[in-house]
């Protein structure tokens, strides 16, 4: 009997002990999909807590469950008290369709090495300069069948400095972005479930480092035609499903493969249009290279505009914006984009490309015509554009071995450019008219 009454006490003190384990562990709430965490919000999960590393939302589909993420959670941690159901986070509201993620209005973006070349070593993203508007992180990795992966060169910092950087950066109002492709850089996408990897791939990178979206740059693997461009576009349309609205699309293309459909469509010649078309309700901002592919061939030149001249730069802007036809009339037409959709890629330094070179004076001049039909050349935009995004180069690390020689003088441009000048517009057209 003494020995019953022994057992029953122990059973009763491990039920009440399990009990105050279950009302501890309730007190943490259960970690749920589609919930945005914070670094060290502590969650329940099968029956453990754990804390979060960083700042990340759990995206419906990706399990990026505490057990299965150890980049996003560790084990442990404690709760005091509180509702056991996490409350639900407001629900932003969505932007009207093919309004991109807030940013700079006219807006200067460069390419940031994520490698060593003749520029020097890859530098922590905290030294890049605020005159900088968009970062693009170049390049990220094909791991082969759809997948993507990203793999930081060490003098970039460790992987939780480039995360803080990363947010640093984004709370003066930066975008960062991983670009795709690039020279040496491919993309394989044939069939559905390389598209599918492609998505969950990238989704997790997103998530793991915080990037606000994808670039693509992507110069070889696509021609008019291949699978790649239709898988290619239902792959992007799902991965900013599993981001969300604010998610950020920037296209990088080498002129060619856009305005080159006018001369001729096919091929590489104006592969990128049909990828524009699809995408174009989702584009941040087109910024295609003008340089390292000689002159631009447009309708408003028997010859072909010169690299480095103001009318290349804004022949090649009116193009996508006021839209132009293709094979020289014979394939039908693309369609213009927003103009806050447009900028123009140059490279920013003699070093930095083969060709193409751009004075800041030039760019000054092209900025000031397409936005308010002032310093033109021989081309002229059928009416001023105050909406216009802004210049592109390659590259920051190259301008930051020049001594900055580009990013100064043009994020000066830029900041003295029309945010809204319907009423000049106006004035400027009727002058024009008058002449």
């Amino acid at each position: 009997m003494r020995e019953t009454m022994a057992g029953a006490r122990w059973a009763l003190a491990m039920a009440l002990l399990m009990a105050y384990g279950q009302a501890a562990l309730a007190a943490c709430p259960s970690w749920a999909e589609g919930t945005v965490y914070q670094a060290g919000d502590v969650v329940a999960y099968q029956n453990a807590n754990y804390t979060a590393l960083t700042a990340h939302t759990a995206y419906p589909g990706a399990n990026w469950n505490p057990a299965a993420t150890p980049t996003l959670w560790k084990a442990g941690g404690s709760c005091s008290g509180g509702d056991p159901t996490p409350p639900t986070p407001p629900t932003p509201p969505s932007p009207p369709p093919g309004t991109p993620a807030p940013f700079a209005k006219h807006a200067l973006v460069g390419y940031w090495h994520n490698f060593a070349n003749p520029s020097g070593a890859a530098f922590p993203l905290a030294q890049v300069s605020d005159d900088w508007d968009v970062i693009v992180v170049a390049f990220a990795d094909d791991a082969g069948n759809g997948n993507v992966s990203f793999t930081l060169d060490p003098a970039a910092g460790s992987a939780a400095q480039f995360i803080q950087d990363i947010r640093a950066k984004q709370a003066k109002g930066k975008k960062v972005v991983l670009s795709l492709g690039g020279q040496n850089g491919s993309v394989t996408l044939n069939n559905a479930a390389q598209a599918q990897n492609f998505v969950n791939s990238l989704a997790a990178i997103i998530g793991q480092y915080g990037f606000d979206g994808i670039d693509l740059d992507l110069e070889s693997g696509v021609s008019v035609g291949a699978p790649i461009i239709s898988n290619l576009v239902s792959a992007v349309k799902q991965l900013k499903a599993k981001i969300g609205p604010s998610f950020y699309l920037s296209m990088a293309p080498e002129h060619p493969y856009v305005q080159g459909g006018y001369v001729a469509y096919g091929g590489n010649w104006g592969a990128y249009l049909p990828i524009i078309d699809g995408l174009r309700d989702d584009l941040s901002v087109i910024h295609v290279q003008y340089y390292n592919n000689g002159g631009l061939y447009t309708p408003y030149s028997t010859g072909a505009l010169p690299e480095g001249s103001v009318d290349m730069l804004v022949g090649g802007s009116k193009m996508l914006i006021e839209g132009f036809p293709l094979g020289n009339g014979a394939s039908g037409s693309f369609k213009g984009l927003r103009p806050d959709q447009v900028a123009f890629g140059v490279p920013s330094g003699r070093s930095s490309a083969n060709s193409g070179f751009v004075t800041p004076d030039t760019v000054a001049k092209a900025l000031s015509c397409l936005t308010a039909l002032q310093g033109c050349g021989g081309v002229l935009p059928a009416q001023a554009y105050p909406t216009f995004r802004g210049a592109m180069t390659w590259s920051i690390n190259w301008d930051r071995h020049d001594g900055y020689n580009f990013s100064k003088p043009v994020a000066a441009s830029l900041r003295q450019l029309p945010v809204a000048a319907a009423s000049k517009k106006k004035a400027v057209r009727a002058t024009r008219t008058a002449w």
